[in-house]
């Protein structure tokens, strides 16, 4: 049997951070032209080591083998030119500038005055997109993209890299399923031509399609390595958490009341048209629907963030006027959004600051001064209920996992007492143990009789939390389905693409 050839070894890695020890001697080997998913429960410390082998913050202490050579004290740009790329979870493109300046940003053609070669960064663009058989004019500015196309130029400008290694942390978390299989035959033609690829994914089934070996880790510690082919996912679920999950979605049949909030004609001028339900006391309303289908826009119309055409909301039988997200905190609606990075967490403020911060008014006392001793208790008795792992309340929120930043903007939001709730996607990039934890929140929301109105691309979730569905096709209402049990995941695709007719009312 020939001997396994290494392109990465990764051995005894420490990394500290104040107050918090991230990673205690963990390990990892990948082999030349292979898929090595990275698993484990959010701050199991899969970023930070991926972060380490980048070249974004140094370890502490440990050894990496990379390419067959010691690599110590380099830094992002350094770990370009080894060949190690890493596409991020959260994205954070230039906005206004065009996919190609993008894609080339630091490193853009010159022409032999010293000026940067437009044409040739054209053409050079052109080849990398065609390589991920993307069809976009390399011109159009980043702004105009979805993104799910946002990430796909991610994944363009890794491979316009060279690189040897390629990091893909939840690479799949904003595609839809058409450009999940787009990403997965790139990631083939990759392996096949020698690369090697670490894989950072939630979704078991991915996983078991797309990888060749997984390594699990546990709260910043190393469990264990095995071929994926090999590893059941009871046991690899067991391994992530250090106990059995026996259900994913613990949802229960909740007392259901009247009408809590009614949508009537709402339109958009550009993502919906004519969207009109309604929500009950204790219920949960899950809106499905492909990428583009308008179901993040609906609820952000109606939370004030976009301007309706027309329409009417009602709450409790009385029309409201919602024209600002202020509008809708003191209706008692809360929004928790889609990308938390980019419109939930202020990262460089800490968990009690972004826990309090849209709370401030009700912790004045009469003097206007706020009352820190509250705010501390109040901030402390929602780190126990939603279980938020941090070393303090102090601890900067971009410093804890996807997961807990997940769980302190649940917190925000009820402490704030809502009534209607919006989730827009409340599991996108989290593990399988936090998400059974927010799954059983959102159930328990539904018992002391909130209103919740669930957006989800993840067809097991919708179909396994909400009473009821409603589906959407490019800004239409394809499908209003009565009973969960009615439906299955093929029948739910067929509205989701507009292929099937109205069911239910």
């Amino acid at each position: 049997m020939a001997e396994e050839k290494y392109i990465l070894e990764m051995t005894d890695i420490v990394k500290t951070f104040p107050g918090v020890k991230a990673l205690k001697g963990v390990q990892l080997k990948v082999q030349a032209g292979e898929i090595h998913a990275l698993m484990g429960e959010n701050g199991a410390g899969k970023s930070t080591l991926m972060n380490c082998l980048a070249g974004v913050h140094g370890q502490t202490a440990g050894t990496i083998l990379f390419d067959g050579e010691v690599r110590e004290n380099y830094n992002t740009i350094q770990a370009l030119e080894m060949g190690i790329s890493m596409i991020h979870q959260e994205l954070s493109p230039v906005l206004h500038r065009p996919i190609m300046e993008n894609i080339w940003l630091g490193r853009e053609p010159l022409n032999r005055f010293g000026l940067v070669d437009h044409q040739k960064m054209y053409d050079m663009s052109v080849k990398v997109l065609k390589e991920i058989d993307l069809d976009e004019d390399p011109r159009t500015e980043m702004v105009n993209l979805t993104v799910a196309k946002m990430q796909m130029i991610e994944i363009a400008k890794a491979v316009s890299f060279d690189s040897k290694l390629i990091i893909m942390d939840e690479p799949t978390s904003a595609l839809a399923d058409k450009e999940v299989k787009q990403l997965f035959t790139i990631m083939r033609k990759l392996k096949e031509s020698g690369k090697s690829i670490i894989y950072i994914s939630h979704k078991l089934d991915e996983v078991y399609e797309i990888t060749d070996r997984i390594s699990v880790f546990r709260d910043g510690t190393y469990i264990g390595t095995e071929d994926t082919i090999k590893l059941s996912e009871d046991k690899l679920i067991q391994m992530m958490v250090g106990r059995e999950v026996n259900e994913l979605f613990p949802k229960v049949d909740c007392p259901i009341g009247d009408v809590k909030m009614e949508v009537k004609g709402l339109t958009h001028n550009r993502y919906f048209k004519d969207v009109s339900f309604t929500v009950k006391k204790g219920e949960i309303l899950g809106i499905a629907g492909l990428i583009g289908a308008g179901r993040t826009e609906v609820i952000e119309t109606i939370f004030g963030i976009r301007e309706k055409v027309s329409g009417e909301i009602l709450i409790d039988g009385k029309v409201v006027n919602i024209e600002s997200p202020r509008d809708a905190i003191a209706n008692h609606m809360a929004l928790l959004t889609e990308d938390r990075r980019q419109s939930g967490i202020f990262p460089m403020l800490s968990v009690r600051l972004n826990m309090a911060i849209t709370n401030f008014p009700k912790f004045l006392n009469k003097f206007g001064l706020i009352r820190d001793r509250d705010v501390k208790k109040e901030c402390d008795d929602y780190v126990k209920k939603i279980q938020v792992k941090t070393p303090s309340l102090n601890q900067r929120v971009e410093n804890l996992s996807g997961g807990n930043q997940q769980k302190v903007l649940v917190s925000r939001w009820l402490m704030t007492n809502p009534e209607i709730l919006f989730l827009d996607e409340p599991t996108r990039g989290i593990d399988v143990g936090a998400k059974s934890e927010i799954h059983s929140l959102i159930t328990q929301l539904a018992g002391e009789g909130k209103s919740i109105v669930m957006v989800s691309s993840e067809l097991p979730e919708v179909m396994g939390m909400s009473d009821r569905i409603m589906i959407m096709h490019e800004g239409r209402i394809t499908g209003i389905v009565e009973n969960r049990k009615d439906l299955t995941q093929e029948e739910l695709m067929t509205y989701a693409t507009g292929k099937a007719g109205k069911k239910g009312a």
